[in-house]
């Protein structure tokens, strides 16, 4: 006698793309092992398996497509199969006053997710930071959280973190226009300013930028432009301006 017996075919997952950046410095076609913290995110977080596909920037302007040929939470080997075309550079620029409260941080992870080159830290003279300090750990931080950024928003370009110098120092090296953010501004952003290659958009402490500062900035020929009526933190402000004259200028030339 015998007996039936039935087999049901299980279907294998189907391989997946996925959804997310992530970043390697150096993009060539060819197999390449990611480092350990990309490896982890990519095989707890995700649960990835080989053959699944995902993206790759190099934070300097270019995609990577690739497929997973080794999992592992200490190593994930990848073969690029396509690299695209480097983006152009964003040209704006943020310069913020150092604050008292490690608000540079968070001012980091938002600013840094919209089209920025580069946040520059200025001490000015209401800022409160330890002056003695050099401030490398925050600067190390701050660029953690702008890593982050570039693979939240999915990106091209990372935005580079600028070690602390005085206001009158920075005002003699940038090369570009100048938008002052000053209750007593215009309103309206001055489209003209974006002409130019580059543009810094500068922010004060609490208390706002010095009498003797603001005078340095008209003599560098800068736009004051407010925020509005509203008495916006530190912290806050330059998200609000860096937002207001990015979609602003956008809108000009869409």
């Amino acid at each position: 006698m015998f007996t039936h017996v039935t087999r049901v075919r299980i279907p294998l997952p189907l391989l997946v793309q996925i959804d997310s950046n992530f970043f390697l410095e150096s993009l060539d076609l060819g197999e390449t092992v990611l480092d350990r913290n990309e490896s982890l995110h990519i095989a707890k977080s995700f649960r990835a398996r080989v053959g699944d596909s995902l993206d790759l920037c190099d934070g300097k302007g270019r995609f990577a497509r690739a497929e997973l040929v080794e999992v592992g939470s200490d190593k994930c080997r990848v073969l690029i199969k396509s690299i695209s075309k480097q983006m152009p550079p964003p040209q704006v620029h943020l310069a913020i006053s150092c604050l008292s409260d490690n608000g540079e941080e968070d001012i980091t992870f938002h600013a840094a997710q919209l089209p920025l080159a580069a946040i520059h830290l200025l001490r000015t003279e209401r800022s409160l930071e330890p002056r003695a300090s050099d401030l490398s750990k925050l600067c190390r931080r701050m660029e953690a959280k702008s890593l982050a950024a570039l693979k939240q928003s999915r990106k091209a370009w990372l935005t580079e973190i600028k070690a602390p110098v005085y206001i009158s120092e920075f005002l003699k090296s940038f090369k570009g226009n100048l938008i002052v953010c000053d209750k007593n501004g215009e309103l309206a952003v001055n489209h003209s300013l974006s002409d130019n290659l580059s543009l810094a958009i500068l922010t004060g402490p609490e208390g706002g930028f010095s009498a003797a500062e603001l005078e340095m900035m008209r003599n560098r020929n800068a736009y004051f432009m407010s925020l509005g009526d509203s008495r916006l933190k530190a912290a806050s402000a330059p998200i609000f301006a860096l937002a207001k004259v990015i979609f602003s200028c956008s809108a000009k030339t869409a």
